[in-house]
């Protein structure tokens, strides 16, 4: 009619609206069920968005988007052998964890996690384990039963000071990286730690190293930086793998003599010690490569020992020169 064309209602029309609004409110107020099923699937919309294939691996990729939880339809992507989850803000890894039995990799570094569930040792293939930058305390002596597992990075979290003694058992793992954390020692687990090649203990509260480090006989390379050590036990010369030992910024005051003994030593670095003897390198006869001369590395070492010897040879001396010549005045 005319009159409806200019906005008026018809009778059929407001009989319309009204039973829309009566119906409307229980169209709007689902279950909450429901809702969680129509959340999960947008999510798992949104998070197929985001599996890529590299290398022949399925991966899941998220960076700088916000997932402070994630959903249980994450399940349906179970073939999953890749999580790269960068700055998200997830508080916790999925207690389902353990159901991505095609996992290889898990990183999840830079988030805020405050712990890590036990069903991660269900994981029996994964390869590497990515949980630097994050909140985590403790770890759950679960994580031995990744049998496959070669790389383990915790760095940055503050707060770890031990480790589980049954992560010995980690039999394939050659990459520890426990570094700006609250260790005062070497955990034995690590000690333990057969195939053990690459360490970073950097940023800790280590005082003293055990007599016990030379366990760790795989080891090529130890990071120390940056610590408490006052000083180092003569069984670091049985470590015949080591080629690289980084100790500057701790609190040696010497250099022990045996670590000349130490024919695979390619790097080292003593800088930033109070050192009871003061040593100068002699100027580099190579022009181009003075600048590259480490001056608190190997050949400082060497030197260094070298200078505490003929220091001591010459206090030898001293105390055992023959009394008549002392009292010959």
């Amino acid at each position: 009619s005319f009159g409806s064309t200019l906005g008026e209602k018809s009778p059929r029309d407001l009989i319309r609206a009204e039973t829309w609004g009566a119906l409307a409110p229980c169209w709007l107020q689902h279950p909450p069920w429901l809702v969680r099923i129509w959340e999960d699937r947008v999510s798992l919309t949104k998070l197929k968005e985001k599996v890529t294939r590299e290398d022949g691996r399925i991966i899941l990729r998220i960076e700088k988007e916000e997932w402070k939880t994630l959903p249980s339809s994450l399940l349906k992507l179970n073939q999953l052998q890749e999580w790269q989850l960068h700055r998200t803000g997830l508080l916790k890894i999925p207690e389902f964890i353990g159901r991505f039995q095609h996992l290889i990799v898990l990183d999840l570094s830079r988030n805020t996690i405050s712990e890590i569930p036990r069903g991660i040792g269900l994981l029996t293939r994964l390869q590497e384990l990515i949980l630097s930058y994050n909140k985590i305390k403790t770890v759950p002596k679960e994580l031995s039963n990744c049998a496959s597992l070669e790389k383990l990075e915790l760095a940055v979290n503050r707060d770890i000071s031990d480790l589980p003694t049954e992560l010995s058992k980690l039999l394939k793992l050659t990459h520890l990286d426990l570094s700006m954390n609250q260790f005062t020692t070497i955990p034995l687990a690590v000690l333990d730690m057969p195939a053990l090649e690459w360490l970073d203990m950097g940023s800790n509260s280590l005082q003293q190293l055990p007599d016990t480090l030379d366990r760790m006989q795989s080891l090529h390379t130890l990071w120390l930086q940056r610590n408490e050590i006052t000083c180092l036990p003569e069984t670091i010369r049985n470590m015949k793998n080591l080629g690289t030992l980084v100790l500057s910024n701790n609190k040696l005051q010497d250099i022990p003599g045996c670590m000349e003994e130490m024919t695979s030593l390619r790097f080292v670095n003593f800088r930033d010690n109070p050192l009871r003897l003061e040593v100068t390198l002699p100027p580099s006869d190579d022009v181009d490569g003075e600048e590259e001369q480490e001056l608190f590395g190997l050949q400082f070492m060497h030197a260094y020992i070298q200078e505490s010897r003929r220091t001591e040879d010459q206090v030898n001396c001293l105390t055992h020169t023959p009394s008549s010549t002392r009292s010959d005045g």
